[in-house]
Protein backbone atom coordinates (compact mmCIF):
# COMPACT_ATOMS: atom_id res chain seq x y z
CA UNK A 1 0.00 0.00 0.00
CA UNK A 2 2.83 2.42 0.78
CA UNK A 3 4.32 1.65 -2.64
CA UNK A 4 1.01 2.42 -4.34
CA UNK A 5 0.78 5.71 -2.46
CA UNK A 6 4.31 6.59 -3.55
CA UNK A 7 3.50 5.72 -7.16
CA UNK A 8 0.32 7.79 -7.11
CA UNK A 9 2.24 10.68 -5.58
CA UNK A 10 4.96 10.45 -8.22
CA UNK A 11 2.38 10.32 -11.03
CA UNK A 12 0.57 13.29 -9.53
CA UNK A 13 3.73 15.37 -9.27
CA UNK A 14 4.73 14.50 -12.83
CA UNK A 15 1.27 15.33 -14.15
CA UNK A 16 1.20 18.61 -12.24
CA UNK A 17 4.63 19.64 -13.51
CA UNK A 18 3.77 18.66 -17.10
CA UNK A 19 0.49 20.53 -17.01
CA UNK A 20 2.17 23.60 -15.47
CA UNK A 21 4.77 23.65 -18.25
CA UNK A 22 2.12 23.19 -20.93
CA UNK A 23 -0.16 25.89 -19.57
CA UNK A 24 2.75 28.30 -19.09
CA UNK A 25 3.91 27.77 -22.66
CA UNK A 26 0.37 28.24 -23.92
CA UNK A 27 -0.02 31.39 -21.85
CA UNK A 28 3.30 32.76 -23.12
CA UNK A 29 2.18 32.21 -26.70
CA UNK A 30 -1.03 34.11 -26.07
CA UNK A 31 0.93 36.80 -24.23
CA UNK A 32 3.31 37.22 -27.14
CA UNK A 33 0.42 37.63 -29.56
CA UNK A 34 -1.33 40.14 -27.29
CA UNK A 35 1.91 42.08 -26.89
CA UNK A 36 2.39 42.20 -30.66
CA UNK A 37 -1.14 43.50 -31.19
CA UNK A 38 -0.67 46.16 -28.53
CA UNK A 39 2.64 47.33 -30.01
CA UNK A 40 1.25 47.55 -33.53
CA UNK A 41 -1.93 49.29 -32.42
CA UNK A 42 -0.04 51.75 -30.27
CA UNK A 43 2.23 52.87 -33.13
CA UNK A 44 1.75 56.63 -33.70
CA UNK A 45 0.47 57.73 -37.07
CA UNK A 46 2.95 59.41 -39.47
CA UNK A 47 3.11 63.13 -38.76
CA UNK A 48 1.03 62.70 -35.63
CA UNK A 49 2.75 64.50 -32.78
CA UNK A 50 -0.22 64.16 -30.53
CA UNK A 51 -0.95 61.62 -27.85
CA UNK A 52 -0.58 57.89 -28.26
CA UNK A 53 -3.54 55.56 -28.67
CA UNK A 54 -4.50 53.19 -25.88
CA UNK A 55 -2.95 49.77 -26.66
CA UNK A 56 -5.75 48.11 -24.71
CA UNK A 57 -8.13 49.13 -27.50
CA UNK A 58 -6.31 46.94 -29.99
CA UNK A 59 -8.52 44.51 -31.84
CA UNK A 60 -8.47 40.96 -30.46
CA UNK A 61 -7.51 41.74 -26.87
CA UNK A 62 -9.40 39.36 -24.57
CA UNK A 63 -11.05 39.74 -21.19
CA UNK A 64 -8.46 40.24 -18.46
CA UNK A 65 -5.75 41.52 -20.81
CA UNK A 66 -3.55 44.19 -19.23
CA UNK A 67 -1.71 46.94 -21.16
CA UNK A 68 0.34 49.90 -20.14
CA UNK A 69 2.59 52.34 -21.89
CA UNK A 70 5.82 53.59 -20.31
CA UNK A 71 7.10 56.77 -21.82
CA UNK A 72 9.81 58.92 -20.34
CA UNK A 73 9.95 56.82 -17.19
CA UNK A 74 6.27 57.32 -16.45
CA UNK A 75 3.38 54.92 -16.75
CA UNK A 76 0.43 55.98 -18.82
CA UNK A 77 -2.77 54.35 -19.90
CA UNK A 78 -2.34 51.38 -17.47
CA UNK A 79 -5.43 49.25 -17.25
CA UNK A 80 -7.08 45.92 -18.00
CA UNK A 81 -10.31 44.64 -19.49
CA UNK A 82 -12.77 43.60 -16.79
CA UNK A 83 -15.28 40.81 -17.13
CA UNK A 84 -17.87 43.14 -18.58
CA UNK A 85 -15.37 44.23 -21.31
CA UNK A 86 -14.96 47.68 -19.74
CA UNK A 87 -11.60 49.22 -19.09
CA UNK A 88 -10.38 49.25 -15.47
CA UNK A 89 -7.40 51.30 -14.34
CA UNK A 90 -4.60 49.94 -12.21
CA UNK A 91 -3.76 51.38 -8.83
CA UNK A 92 -0.76 53.71 -8.38
CA UNK A 93 1.04 50.90 -6.47
CA UNK A 94 0.97 48.79 -9.59
CA UNK A 95 2.99 51.46 -11.44
CA UNK A 96 6.04 50.60 -9.36
CA UNK A 97 5.70 46.95 -10.38
CA UNK A 98 5.38 47.86 -14.05
CA UNK A 99 8.33 50.26 -13.96
CA UNK A 100 10.45 47.49 -12.43
CA UNK A 101 10.02 45.27 -15.50
CA UNK A 102 12.96 44.86 -17.88
CA UNK A 103 11.90 45.56 -21.48
CA UNK A 104 13.49 42.44 -22.93
CA UNK A 105 10.32 40.55 -23.88
CA UNK A 106 10.83 37.79 -21.28
CA UNK A 107 7.57 36.86 -19.49
CA UNK A 108 7.51 37.06 -15.69
CA UNK A 109 4.88 36.45 -13.00
CA UNK A 110 3.85 39.39 -10.82
CA UNK A 111 1.08 40.07 -8.34
CA UNK A 112 -0.93 43.25 -8.95
CA UNK A 113 -4.00 44.77 -7.36
CA UNK A 114 -6.11 42.96 -9.96
CA UNK A 115 -4.52 39.59 -9.12
CA UNK A 116 -1.70 37.44 -10.46
CA UNK A 117 -0.50 38.28 -13.98
CA UNK A 118 1.97 36.99 -16.51
CA UNK A 119 3.70 40.18 -17.74
CA UNK A 120 6.07 41.03 -20.54
CA UNK A 121 7.61 44.40 -21.46
CA UNK A 122 9.01 45.21 -24.86
CA UNK A 123 10.52 48.38 -26.37
CA UNK A 124 8.86 49.46 -29.60
CA UNK A 125 10.68 50.87 -32.62
CA UNK A 126 9.17 54.26 -31.87
CA UNK A 127 10.74 54.33 -28.38
CA UNK A 128 7.83 53.46 -26.13
CA UNK A 129 7.78 50.52 -23.73
CA UNK A 130 4.56 48.52 -24.02
CA UNK A 131 3.66 46.30 -21.08
CA UNK A 132 1.24 43.46 -21.76
CA UNK A 133 -0.14 40.97 -19.28
CA UNK A 134 -2.54 38.06 -19.08
CA UNK A 135 -4.18 36.84 -15.85
CA UNK A 136 -2.85 33.67 -14.13
CA UNK A 137 -6.22 32.82 -12.63
CA UNK A 138 -7.27 30.46 -15.43
CA UNK A 139 -3.96 28.61 -15.30
CA UNK A 140 -4.10 28.36 -11.52
CA UNK A 141 -7.71 27.16 -11.62
CA UNK A 142 -6.78 24.49 -14.15
CA UNK A 143 -3.88 23.30 -11.99
CA UNK A 144 -6.07 23.30 -8.88
CA UNK A 145 -8.68 21.23 -10.71
CA UNK A 146 -5.96 18.84 -11.80
CA UNK A 147 -4.71 18.49 -8.21
CA UNK A 148 -8.19 17.77 -6.86
CA UNK A 149 -8.87 15.33 -9.69
CA UNK A 150 -5.61 13.49 -9.01
CA UNK A 151 -6.27 13.39 -5.27
CA UNK A 152 -9.83 12.10 -5.64
CA UNK A 153 -8.95 9.56 -8.33
CA UNK A 154 -5.84 8.38 -6.47
CA UNK A 155 -7.66 8.12 -3.14
CA UNK A 156 -10.55 6.24 -4.75
CA UNK A 157 -8.14 3.96 -6.56
CA UNK A 158 -6.17 3.28 -3.41
CA UNK A 159 -9.34 2.50 -1.48
CA UNK A 160 -10.59 0.13 -4.17
CA UNK A 161 -7.18 -1.52 -4.51
CA UNK A 162 -6.84 -1.72 -0.72
CA UNK A 163 -10.23 -3.39 -0.30
CA UNK A 164 -9.65 -5.73 -3.21
CA UNK A 165 -6.14 -6.53 -1.99
CA UNK A 166 -7.38 -7.16 1.54
CA UNK A 167 -10.08 -9.52 0.29
CA UNK A 168 -7.63 -11.32 -1.96
CA UNK A 169 -4.98 -11.60 0.75
CA UNK A 170 -7.50 -12.88 3.30
CA UNK A 171 -8.75 -15.43 0.84
CA UNK A 172 -5.20 -16.48 0.06
CA UNK A 173 -4.17 -16.53 3.74
CA UNK A 174 -7.23 -18.43 4.96
CA UNK A 175 -5.48 -21.81 4.59
CA UNK A 176 -2.56 -20.44 6.62
CA UNK A 177 -5.00 -19.38 9.34
CA UNK A 178 -6.35 -22.92 9.37
CA UNK A 179 -2.81 -24.27 9.67
CA UNK A 180 -2.11 -21.86 12.50
CA UNK A 181 -5.32 -22.88 14.28
CA UNK A 182 -4.42 -26.56 14.04
CA UNK A 183 -0.85 -25.93 15.26
CA UNK A 184 -2.18 -23.87 18.18
CA UNK A 185 -4.62 -26.61 19.22
CA UNK A 186 -1.87 -29.23 19.07
CA UNK A 187 0.47 -27.03 21.13
CA UNK A 188 -2.14 -26.92 23.90
CA UNK A 189 -2.56 -30.69 24.12
CA UNK A 190 -0.91 -32.46 27.10
CA UNK A 191 1.44 -34.69 25.14
CA UNK A 192 3.90 -35.42 27.93
CA UNK A 193 2.06 -38.35 29.52
CA UNK A 194 -1.12 -40.34 29.51
CA UNK A 195 -3.43 -41.25 26.66
CA UNK A 196 -3.50 -38.49 24.05
CA UNK A 197 -6.20 -38.22 21.38
CA UNK A 198 -4.43 -36.36 18.59
CA UNK A 199 -7.46 -36.03 16.31
CA UNK A 200 -6.80 -32.46 15.11
CA UNK A 201 -5.97 -32.23 11.40
CA UNK A 202 -5.73 -29.57 8.71
CA UNK A 203 -8.93 -29.52 6.56
CA UNK A 204 -8.63 -31.23 3.17
CA UNK A 205 -9.24 -27.90 1.40
CA UNK A 206 -6.00 -26.57 2.87
CA UNK A 207 -3.98 -29.77 2.65
CA UNK A 208 -3.58 -30.49 -1.06
CA UNK A 209 -0.28 -30.43 -2.90
CA UNK A 210 -1.44 -28.12 -5.69
CA UNK A 211 -0.27 -24.95 -3.92
CA UNK A 212 2.56 -23.96 -1.61
CA UNK A 213 0.20 -23.48 1.34
CA UNK A 214 -1.59 -26.73 0.54
CA UNK A 215 1.76 -28.51 0.50
CA UNK A 216 2.53 -27.19 3.97
CA UNK A 217 -0.89 -28.34 5.21
CA UNK A 218 -0.37 -31.79 3.72
CA UNK A 219 3.07 -32.06 5.33
CA UNK A 220 1.62 -30.95 8.68
CA UNK A 221 -1.05 -33.65 8.50
CA UNK A 222 1.60 -36.24 7.70
CA UNK A 223 3.63 -35.08 10.69
CA UNK A 224 0.57 -35.20 12.97
CA UNK A 225 -0.19 -38.73 11.78
CA UNK A 226 3.37 -39.77 12.61
CA UNK A 227 3.23 -38.10 16.01
CA UNK A 228 -0.15 -39.68 16.74
CA UNK A 229 1.18 -43.14 15.90
CA UNK A 230 4.23 -42.53 18.09
CA UNK A 231 2.05 -41.39 20.99
CA UNK A 232 -0.17 -44.43 20.63
CA UNK A 233 2.89 -46.69 20.63
CA UNK A 234 4.27 -44.89 23.69
CA UNK A 235 0.93 -45.19 25.48
CA UNK A 236 0.73 -48.88 24.67
CA UNK A 237 4.28 -49.39 25.95
CA UNK A 238 3.51 -47.45 29.14
CA UNK A 239 0.36 -49.46 29.72
CA UNK A 240 2.30 -52.70 29.31
CA UNK A 241 4.95 -51.53 31.75
CA UNK A 242 2.31 -50.39 34.24
CA UNK A 243 0.46 -53.64 33.91
CA UNK A 244 3.69 -55.57 34.39
CA UNK A 245 4.59 -53.55 37.49
CA UNK A 246 1.09 -53.99 38.89
CA UNK A 247 1.06 -57.73 38.18
CA UNK A 248 4.58 -58.20 39.49
CA UNK A 249 3.84 -56.23 42.63
CA UNK A 250 0.65 -58.16 43.20
CA UNK A 251 2.37 -61.50 42.67
CA UNK A 252 5.28 -60.60 44.94
CA UNK A 253 3.01 -59.81 47.88
CA UNK A 254 2.24 -63.48 48.51
CA UNK A 255 5.84 -64.84 48.66
CA UNK A 256 6.96 -61.81 50.67
CA UNK A 257 4.16 -62.41 53.15
CA UNK A 258 5.19 -66.04 53.35
CA UNK A 259 8.84 -65.11 53.94
CA UNK A 260 7.88 -62.75 56.74
CA UNK A 261 5.52 -65.33 58.27
CA UNK A 262 8.06 -68.14 58.21
CA UNK A 263 10.73 -65.81 59.58
CA UNK A 264 8.50 -64.93 62.52
CA UNK A 265 7.66 -68.62 63.02
CA UNK A 266 11.34 -69.63 63.03
CA UNK A 267 12.23 -66.94 65.54
CA UNK A 268 9.50 -68.16 67.86
CA UNK A 269 10.08 -71.93 67.49
CA UNK A 270 13.78 -72.41 66.74
CA UNK A 271 16.95 -71.71 68.63
CA UNK A 272 19.71 -69.81 66.80
CA UNK A 273 23.20 -68.70 67.57
CA UNK A 274 23.74 -64.93 67.92
CA UNK A 275 24.98 -64.78 64.35
CA UNK A 276 21.96 -66.73 63.21
CA UNK A 277 19.67 -64.33 65.07
CA UNK A 278 21.32 -61.41 63.27
CA UNK A 279 20.99 -63.09 59.91
CA UNK A 280 17.34 -63.92 60.55
CA UNK A 281 16.72 -60.32 61.63
CA UNK A 282 18.29 -59.14 58.38
CA UNK A 283 16.02 -61.45 56.40
CA UNK A 284 12.99 -60.09 58.21
CA UNK A 285 13.99 -56.41 57.83
CA UNK A 286 14.76 -56.82 54.13
CA UNK A 287 11.49 -58.64 53.52
CA UNK A 288 9.66 -55.81 55.25
CA UNK A 289 11.56 -53.29 53.14
CA UNK A 290 10.74 -55.24 50.00
CA UNK A 291 7.09 -55.40 51.01
CA UNK A 292 6.98 -51.64 51.43
CA UNK A 293 8.60 -51.14 48.02
CA UNK A 294 6.13 -53.52 46.38
CA UNK A 295 3.19 -51.76 48.02
CA UNK A 296 4.50 -48.39 46.81
CA UNK A 297 4.96 -49.67 43.26
CA UNK A 298 1.48 -51.16 43.28
CA UNK A 299 -0.01 -47.87 44.51
CA UNK A 300 1.81 -45.89 41.81
CA UNK A 301 0.61 -48.33 39.15
CA UNK A 302 -2.97 -47.91 40.34
CA UNK A 303 -2.63 -44.13 40.37
CA UNK A 304 -1.18 -44.18 36.85
CA UNK A 305 -4.14 -46.24 35.68
CA UNK A 306 -6.43 -43.52 37.04
CA UNK A 307 -8.42 -45.75 39.34
CA UNK A 308 -11.34 -43.87 40.93
CA UNK A 309 -10.87 -42.35 44.37
CA UNK A 310 -12.89 -43.44 47.40
CA UNK A 311 -14.29 -40.01 48.13
CA UNK A 312 -15.51 -38.84 51.50
CA UNK A 313 -15.36 -35.75 53.69
CA UNK A 314 -11.82 -35.51 55.10
CA UNK A 315 -10.93 -33.22 58.00
CA UNK A 316 -7.34 -32.21 57.26
CA UNK A 317 -6.84 -30.68 60.71
CA UNK A 318 -7.72 -33.98 62.43
CA UNK A 319 -5.62 -35.86 59.87
CA UNK A 320 -2.63 -33.66 60.67
CA UNK A 321 -3.03 -34.21 64.42
CA UNK A 322 -3.17 -37.99 64.06
CA UNK A 323 -0.25 -38.22 61.64
CA UNK A 324 1.99 -35.95 63.70
CA UNK A 325 1.14 -37.95 66.81
CA UNK A 326 2.32 -41.12 65.07
CA UNK A 327 5.59 -39.46 64.07
CA UNK A 328 6.20 -38.23 67.63
CA UNK A 329 6.22 -41.83 68.78
CA UNK A 330 8.60 -42.89 66.02
CA UNK A 331 11.01 -39.92 66.38
CA UNK A 332 10.91 -38.43 69.89
CA UNK A 333 14.29 -36.78 69.22
CA UNK A 334 12.64 -34.34 66.79
CA UNK A 335 10.56 -31.33 67.74
CA UNK A 336 7.07 -31.69 66.25
CA UNK A 337 4.78 -28.68 66.07
CA UNK A 338 1.30 -28.00 64.70
CA UNK A 339 -0.14 -24.80 63.28
CA UNK A 340 -3.88 -25.33 62.89
CA UNK A 341 -6.80 -22.95 62.34
CA UNK A 342 -9.64 -22.61 64.82
CA UNK A 343 -12.14 -24.05 62.34
CA UNK A 344 -11.68 -27.48 60.72
CA UNK A 345 -10.44 -27.51 57.13
CA UNK A 346 -12.53 -30.11 55.30
CA UNK A 347 -12.07 -31.31 51.72
CA UNK A 348 -13.62 -34.05 49.70
CA UNK A 349 -11.07 -36.75 48.90
CA UNK A 350 -9.71 -40.21 49.56
CA UNK A 351 -8.99 -40.33 53.27
CA UNK A 352 -6.45 -43.17 53.10
CA UNK A 353 -4.49 -41.58 50.27
CA UNK A 354 -4.45 -38.12 51.86
CA UNK A 355 -3.21 -39.74 55.06
CA UNK A 356 -0.38 -41.31 53.08
CA UNK A 357 0.50 -37.90 51.57
CA UNK A 358 0.97 -36.36 54.99
CA UNK A 359 2.66 -39.48 56.39
CA UNK A 360 5.18 -39.52 53.52
CA UNK A 361 6.03 -35.84 53.95
CA UNK A 362 6.51 -36.20 57.72
CA UNK A 363 8.47 -39.42 57.26
CA UNK A 364 10.63 -37.65 54.72
CA UNK A 365 11.45 -34.92 57.23
CA UNK A 366 11.96 -37.45 60.03
CA UNK A 367 14.32 -39.74 58.15
CA UNK A 368 16.52 -37.10 56.59
CA UNK A 369 17.06 -34.51 59.27
CA UNK A 370 19.12 -34.84 62.39
CA UNK A 371 17.99 -35.06 65.98
CA UNK A 372 16.65 -31.82 67.39
CA UNK A 373 15.22 -30.66 64.05
CA UNK A 374 11.95 -28.81 64.33
CA UNK A 375 9.22 -29.99 61.95
CA UNK A 376 6.13 -27.80 61.68
CA UNK A 377 2.90 -29.10 60.12
CA UNK A 378 0.42 -26.42 59.09
CA UNK A 379 -3.13 -26.51 57.74
CA UNK A 380 -5.05 -23.49 56.48
CA UNK A 381 -7.67 -22.31 54.03
CA UNK A 382 -6.38 -20.02 51.29
CA UNK A 383 -8.16 -16.97 49.90
CA UNK A 384 -9.43 -18.88 46.84
CA UNK A 385 -11.05 -21.53 49.04
CA UNK A 386 -8.49 -24.29 48.50
CA UNK A 387 -6.90 -26.14 51.40
CA UNK A 388 -3.16 -25.82 51.98
CA UNK A 389 -1.09 -28.30 54.01
CA UNK A 390 2.56 -27.45 54.70
CA UNK A 391 5.41 -29.44 56.25
CA UNK A 392 8.38 -27.26 57.16
CA UNK A 393 11.67 -28.19 58.79
CA UNK A 394 14.80 -26.25 59.73
CA UNK A 395 17.27 -28.83 58.42
CA UNK A 396 20.16 -28.37 56.03
CA UNK A 397 18.01 -27.77 52.96
CA UNK A 398 18.13 -29.17 49.44
CA UNK A 399 20.90 -28.13 47.02
CA UNK A 400 19.46 -26.09 44.10
CA UNK A 401 20.85 -28.43 41.45
CA UNK A 402 18.62 -31.24 42.71
CA UNK A 403 15.38 -29.32 43.17
CA UNK A 404 14.07 -30.40 39.75
CA UNK A 405 14.54 -34.08 40.70
CA UNK A 406 12.73 -33.99 44.01
CA UNK A 407 9.55 -35.70 42.82
CA UNK A 408 11.21 -38.12 40.41
CA UNK A 409 10.74 -41.82 41.04
CA UNK A 410 13.67 -43.58 42.72
CA UNK A 411 15.29 -40.18 43.23
CA UNK A 412 17.79 -40.85 46.01
CA UNK A 413 21.53 -40.95 46.59
CA UNK A 414 23.42 -43.42 44.44
CA UNK A 415 25.30 -44.57 47.53
CA UNK A 416 22.08 -45.97 48.94
CA UNK A 417 21.67 -48.17 45.90
CA UNK A 418 25.14 -49.65 45.94
CA UNK A 419 24.54 -51.79 49.00
CA UNK A 420 20.86 -52.04 49.90
CA UNK A 421 21.58 -55.00 52.17
CA UNK A 422 23.90 -53.06 54.43
CA UNK A 423 23.00 -52.97 58.08
CA UNK A 424 23.17 -49.21 58.27
CA UNK A 425 22.35 -46.38 55.92
CA UNK A 426 22.96 -42.64 56.08
CA UNK A 427 20.07 -40.55 57.31
CA UNK A 428 21.31 -37.18 56.13
CA UNK A 429 19.38 -35.38 53.40
CA UNK A 430 21.68 -37.00 50.86
CA UNK A 431 19.81 -40.30 51.20
CA UNK A 432 16.26 -39.00 51.08
CA UNK A 433 13.79 -39.43 48.31
CA UNK A 434 13.91 -35.71 47.73
CA UNK A 435 16.93 -36.00 45.40
CA UNK A 436 20.12 -37.99 44.80
CA UNK A 437 22.81 -35.69 46.07
CA UNK A 438 26.03 -36.90 47.63
CA UNK A 439 25.56 -38.39 51.12
CA UNK A 440 26.90 -36.43 54.03
CA UNK A 441 28.37 -38.17 57.05
CA UNK A 442 25.85 -38.09 59.84
CA UNK A 443 23.96 -40.40 62.16
CA UNK A 444 22.96 -43.88 61.03
CA UNK A 445 19.75 -45.85 61.08
CA UNK A 446 18.71 -49.35 60.24
CA UNK A 447 17.91 -50.27 56.73
CA UNK A 448 14.30 -50.57 57.72
CA UNK A 449 14.39 -46.79 57.91
CA UNK A 450 15.96 -46.51 54.45
CA UNK A 451 14.16 -45.02 51.48
CA UNK A 452 13.10 -46.42 48.13
CA UNK A 453 12.96 -43.02 46.42
CA UNK A 454 9.21 -43.35 45.80
CA UNK A 455 7.78 -41.42 48.74
CA UNK A 456 7.57 -37.98 47.16
CA UNK A 457 6.56 -39.33 43.75
CA UNK A 458 3.63 -41.03 45.51
CA UNK A 459 2.78 -37.70 47.15
CA UNK A 460 2.77 -35.95 43.79
CA UNK A 461 0.66 -38.66 42.14
CA UNK A 462 -1.96 -38.67 44.91
CA UNK A 463 -2.19 -34.88 45.00
CA UNK A 464 -2.52 -34.75 41.19
CA UNK A 465 -5.31 -37.35 41.35
CA UNK A 466 -7.14 -34.99 43.71
CA UNK A 467 -6.66 -32.07 41.29
CA UNK A 468 -4.12 -30.35 43.51
CA UNK A 469 -0.47 -29.35 43.38
CA UNK A 470 2.58 -29.90 45.55
CA UNK A 471 5.56 -27.55 45.62
CA UNK A 472 8.85 -27.41 47.46
CA UNK A 473 11.01 -24.48 48.44
CA UNK A 474 14.33 -24.93 50.17
CA UNK A 475 17.26 -23.00 51.50
CA UNK A 476 19.69 -23.76 54.32
CA UNK A 477 17.68 -23.75 57.54
CA UNK A 478 14.23 -23.99 55.92
CA UNK A 479 12.65 -26.59 53.65
CA UNK A 480 8.90 -26.46 53.01
CA UNK A 481 6.59 -28.77 51.12
CA UNK A 482 3.22 -27.16 50.34
CA UNK A 483 0.24 -29.24 49.22
CA UNK A 484 -2.71 -27.32 47.75
CA UNK A 485 -5.99 -29.21 47.41
CA UNK A 486 -9.30 -28.04 45.94
CA UNK A 487 -12.47 -28.37 47.93
CA UNK A 488 -13.54 -31.20 45.62
CA UNK A 489 -11.41 -33.24 43.20
CA UNK A 490 -12.14 -32.91 39.48
CA UNK A 491 -14.69 -35.24 37.95
CA UNK A 492 -13.02 -37.88 35.76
Amino acid sequence: MALLVAICGAVGLFSYASMDVFLTKQLDTQLDEASHRASVFGRPSPGDSGGRTDPLEARGQGIGTLNARILGGAVSRAGFLAGDATRKSLSPDDDHVLLGLTPNGVPVDRTLSAGGYRLTAGRTPYGDVIVTGLPLAEKQNTLASLVWTMVVVSAGGLIVIGLAGTALIRRTMKPLEQLSEVATKVSRLPLDAGEVALAVRVPASAAHRGTEVGGVGYALNQMLDNVSNALEARQLSEMRVRQFVADASHELRTPLTAIRGYTELMRMTEQFTPDGEKSLARVQSQSERMTTLVEDLLLLARLDEGQPLKLSEVDLTQLAIETVSDEKVMAPDHVWQLELPEEPVVVRGDSAQLHQVLANLLSNARKHTGAGTTVVTGVMRSADGSAVVTVTDNGDGIPPQFMNKVFSRFARADAARKNPAATTAPTSRSAISRSPWAPAPATTATTAEGTSGLGLSIVQAIVAAHGGTVEVTSRPGRTEFAVRLPTSPPVT
